[in-house]
């Protein structure tokens, strides 16, 4: 065989081989960038499946571990995908809500042009509120002056202990408040989705959070219960498994004035 020939036809290999490797290095790093691109929407259904619809999450799992002086991981929860997001897309918009701070216990909505959001500086438009009405009651969309945007703005209502505004559970830390103080009525958090009844013959009206998702729509949201498999009042104690947030909610889209749910 002619050695020149040969030769040549190395190099063509060699110069072929190189190609191919600059090239497919290329596609990893652009596939690389385009993960954490801020509109990347890799794990969204299409949000026709979701408009109108009471869709209800369970045991949503968060952390199991009674340390209130080491915050845990921030979750994160897609509403129009009905799952959870990775922190690692946490500056994207493939998240609606996030339950950070105290036992992962407080709200926030995504929204990344406030720079005390967990989503600051992506494009999450967001943002969260909570309404001193029931579920079913609230059928309004409210203006979107009213949605905080900053991180872990709903969380213990001031009719507990450790109240920080109007939240979405009461904490009752003596277990007097609601019940006795045996051991068991001690530290339960009592999510306020219906009206809860005080020892003292008080009670406190149902609580309704409502979030405008990272892309603009609209979401209503009734906290049931951060117990594993209880969902009412009296079923809670203090050695319950916790916290596995139980909610249900209903999205209707961008420049909606009503909340609606379609059969």
């Amino acid at each position: 065989m002619n050695f020149m020939y040969i030769v040549k036809r190395n190099i063509t290999c060699l110069v072929l081989t190189g190609l191919l490797t600059v090239y497919a290095s290329a596609c990893k790093k652009d596939a690389a960038a385009g993960e954490e691109g801020p509109d990347i929407d890799t794990t969204t259904t299409s949000t026709d499946t979701v408009f109108y619809k009471l869709i209800r999450v369970q045991n949503f799992a968060a952390t199991a571990i009674d340390d209130a002086t080491n915050a845990p991981a921030t979750l994160y929860y897609s509403l129009e995908s009905k799952k959870e997001i990775s922190g690692t897309y946490a500056k994207t918009r493939q998240w609606d809500i996030a339950f950070g701070g105290l036992y992962n216990s407080f709200l926030s909505g995504n929204n990344g042009a406030n720079g005390a959001n967990y989503g600051s500086g992506g494009s999450g438009t967001g943002g969260v509120l909570v309404l001193e009405q029931a579920f079913d009651a609230v059928t309004t969309v409210p203006g979107d002056a009213q949605f905080k945007t900053a991180a872990n703005v709903i969380g213990t209502d001031d009719a507990g202990d450790f109240g920080e505004g109007i939240g979405w559970y009461l904490y009752d830390f003596g277990g007097v408040r609601v019940r006795n103080n045996e051991y068991e009525n001690q530290h339960v958090a009592y999510a306020l989705n219906d009206t809860l009844r005080l020892a003292n013959g008080s009670k406190i009206n149902p609580r309704t959070v409502v979030v405008k998702t990272a892309k603009g729509n609209y979401a209503k949201i009734k906290m049931i219960s951060c117990y594993k498999d209880l969902y009412k009042q009296s079923e809670w104690h203090r050695s319950a498994p916790h916290m596995y947030f139980t909610f249900e909610y209903v999205i209707v889209p961008a420049g909606s004035t009503r909340f609606e749910i379609k059969k």
